[in-house]
């Protein structure tokens, strides 16, 4: 039976309030409430579909977990990770209570785990997935700037395979962004790598939201008091949500830009414009992905093939 459309919804204003709620309360970043709003919606209308009628306030505080479940299983279906889902499953759970609260009731979520991650042999992060982590990473800072900070400094890692202690040393210079970033690797070699377009809007966003000024000779990332950005932090914030998505304990900065290199070559890109873009000083050092790569096709080719 086919549900009411989206705009039939009476509970789409409560998404949008949620929204104004995120922004004005609890001041997330502008792409995490881009992000949480379109999960809500998408659950007001597989909640239409599923119970064919308009879906109110009333109705969102009533919420049961088989619905939750259904509504997790096609998002799977749909192609997301691991570490996405466990983010859908937090603004879900997010939206769910804020619509309780505007009901007049009591918050009373469906008990519902989030995706468990297989132990085995550690994979790079989907593309998704990758996202997902610097997303959850800018969510659980502790001011808006340092979010926009952060978000920026793990998209750079994956966008553009920068070691974390690379990107801690940028400077200043590196502005205005172009198309391309010159990277200061190991033995002080230099190299040139793309720089994609939403990597290079999350850095000026943070650029622009910055409290510090930045200089020709002044360090790009900048520490809450200013000074020089630790790679220490990025890391433990991310083996915190890393926890919090149900990743690996592989999942690391450095693993980001390990997903990087995997993706590029399953891409078909050639071995030696990568070891080009990694800055590695041989080609050996690049070949491990070859490795990675071919142990993932494996994977594939068993789950999928009726006579593996």
């Amino acid at each position: 039976m086919a549900g009411p459309a989206l705009d039939d919804h009476p509970a789409r204003l409560i998404a949008a309030d949620w929204g104004a709620h995120l922004a004005r309360d609890r001041r997330r970043s502008v792409h995490t409430i881009r992000a949480y709003v379109a999960t809500a919606h998408r659950l007001v209308n597989f909640l239409g579909r599923h119970r064919g009628e308009a879906i109110g306030v009333a109705m969102l505080a009533r919420v049961e977990a088989a619905e939750l479940r259904a509504y997790l299983a096609q998002r799977r279906e749909e192609g997301i990770g691991n570490a996405s889902a466990a983010r859908e499953l937090s603004a879900v759970r997010g939206f769910l209570a804020f619509a309780a609260k505007q009901a007049g009731g009591e918050v009373a979520l469906p008990r519902l785990r989030g995706p468990r991650v297989k132990r085995g042999a550690p994979r790079p992060l989907s593309p998704a997935d990758a996202v997902a982590l610097a997303e959850d990473v800018s969510d659980e800072a502790r001011a808006p700037w340092i979010g926009t900070r952060d978000f920026a400094v793990l998209l750079l890692l994956y966008g553009a395979g920068l070691r974390v202690g690379e990107a801690m040393a940028l400077t200043g210079a590196a502005l205005p962004l172009g198309d391309t970033l010159v990277v200061t690797g190991k033995r002080a070699k230099t190299r040139i790598v793309p720089l994609i377009a939403p990597v290079r809007d999350a850095i000026e966003a943070y650029v622009a939201a910055c409290p510090y000024p930045t200089g020709r000779e002044l360090p790009l990332f900048r520490g809450a008091r200013g000074g020089p950005l630790s790679a220490d932090l990025i890391r433990r914030a991310v083996r915190a949500a890393r926890g919090r998505l149900g990743l690996s304990e592989r999942t690391t900065p450095h693993a980001l830009r390990h997903s990087f290199a995997t993706h590029l070559l399953g891409r078909g890109a050639d071995l030696r414009a990568l070891q080009e873009l990694l800055g590695h000083a041989s080609l050996s050092s690049t070949q491990v992905y070859t490795g990675v790569d071919a142990a993932h096709l494996l994977d594939v080719y068993r789950n999928a093939h009726p006579r593996a």
